[in-house]
């Protein structure tokens, strides 16, 4: 079985997310994305951390400085049409 690699549609290109996979099956190691024909899980979660760099990029992209996002969030107590 030739290894292979996860991969995942990000900005417009491929980047691995995560390398090692773990097989349910067999409760095997491997690099590949398929295993006793069956699809394989990564290994352990891709690591978090509090002191986030990316966050003040994520916070612009999604503008949550603007009085209209803080506008459109839910309030405490509201009820939704769909309830």
């Amino acid at each position: 079985m030739k290894p292979a690699t996860v991969r995942v549609k990000c900005g417009g290109s491929d980047v691995a997310r995560q390398l090692l996979q773990h097989c349910l099956a067999c409760n095997g190691w491997t690099l590949a994305a398929v295993c006793c024909d069956q699809p394989t899980r990564a290994a352990a979660p891709i690591k978090w951390s509090p002191e986030d760099a990316k966050a003040p990029y994520r916070r612009r992209l999604e503008n949550v400085e603007d009085p209209a996002w803080v506008e459109s969030l839910p309030k405490l107590g509201e009820r939704s049409e769909e309830e």
